[in-house]
């Protein structure tokens, strides 16, 4: 019998734009580096490709799960508008169940624009809606206690609060928590995020995530002092290890195109990322965290294997235009790996 997956985060309509105008613009000072994307002020620019799709964490996560082969349910929340219309609309043809999702009159849907560059990432201008809006008093709390594992996507704005009370609810419930944190949970800070660690089985941040969380700088190499050398950063290590409250925790940090990291409090699991054109980065993080924590499962805790099976569907998602188009099934998978042997994670 499958296990029950529910996930809660948010839902949007995504419009992808791509103009070939469109300039990367870096600048470095001495201890950081940032790339802006630029167009030319004041002009009408042509658009050289455009599609829409849905998307968000929930939605996107949702849809990951499905697509394994778990039984998923989701909880997001949407208006009764057009675009809530396409996501009702698509939903159709995903094996999700919508019964728990909540859908108001007042709000609007959320609404996310994504400028995407020459070089597949992504610029997003967010209209946060429903999305930002969830109350505790709107979530059927059933659902979760009936759920073998949670997943918990990043939640904006005032939806955050409702964290802690279904973070614990899972935990008094025996329901696994996978926590893939944001950035307004973080930027609460260490003590409120602690609480939310506390009780989760699974944590995956970004690195830039995981430096917010913990104040650890990644270093970069200088005259005196090499790192690159370092198969994981010993920062990185430091961030891993900060991030773990309790034993029974496994933590992730992903670091874009250099791979994932793992952490079981034991050993440190580095894994490269699987090679793959790049279309759009949008969605990867999501299909990064889910695969994961599905593949948890599928392998029985293989942690090596886990992330592996991880970067192989992420990296057909950045191969297509959506952040929900690209998903491989665990059979997809697999038959990737069986076919690139030489592939494969380390263990520090």
């Amino acid at each position: 019998m499958s296990k029950k997956v529910l996930t809660i985060g948010s839902a949007t309509i995504d419009v992808f734009v791509e103009c070939d105008d469109a300039n990367i613009v870096s600048v470095c000072a001495k201890d950081k580096s940032a790339d802006f994307m630029s167009y030319p002020y004041g002009s009408k620019i042509d658009i050289s490709n455009f599609s829409s799709n849905v998307g968000g964490g929930g939605v996107n996560t949702a849809c990951n799960f499905g697509n394994l082969g778990f039984e998923t349910s989701a909880i997001f929340k949407i208006g009764n508008d057009i675009y809530s219309d396409g996501i009702l609309e698509y939903f159709k043809s995903q094996k999700v169940c919508l019964k728990h999702i909540i859908q108001k009159e007042d709000t609007t849907t959320g609404f996310s624009i994504i400028l995407v560059s020459f070089q597949g990432d992504r610029t997003v201008l967010a209209h946060r809606g429903a999305n930002a809006q969830i109350r505790k008093e709107e979530i059927d709390f059933d659902a979760i206690k009936e759920a073998d594992f949670m997943y918990v996507a990043p939640l904006n704005g005032d939806s955050n609060k409702v964290l802690e009370p279904i973070v614990d609810y899972a935990h008094k419930h025996d329901t696994r928590i996978c926590f893939n944190a944001g950035t307004t949970s973080i930027k609460k800070g260490f003590k409120h995020l602690k609480h939310i660690l506390d009780s989760a089985d699974v944590v995956v941040m970004n690195k830039e995530e995981g430096s917010m969380a913990t104040g650890i700088i990644v270093r970069p190499d200088t005259k005196t002092e090499k790192f690159s050398h370092e198969i994981i950063h010993p920062d990185i290590k430091s961030m891993l290890k900060a991030l773990k409250i309790k034993d029974y925790q496994l933590v992730v940090i992903t670091d874009g195109n250099k791979g994932a990291y793992a952490y079981n409090g034991n050993k440190y699991y580095y894994c490269p990322i699987y090679p793959s054109d790049v279309i759009s980065t949008l969605g990867a993080g999501d299909a990064f965290a889910s695969t994961f924590c599905a593949a948890l499962s599928r392998t029985k805790i293989d942690i090596g294997k886990s992330l592996m099976y991880a970067s192989v569907n992420s990296a057909s998602v950045v191969s297509k235009f959506g952040a929900t188009e690209g998903f491989l099934t665990f059979d997809e998978i697999e038959e990737v790996l069986k076919h690139n042997k030489e592939y494969t994670y380390l263990v520090c």
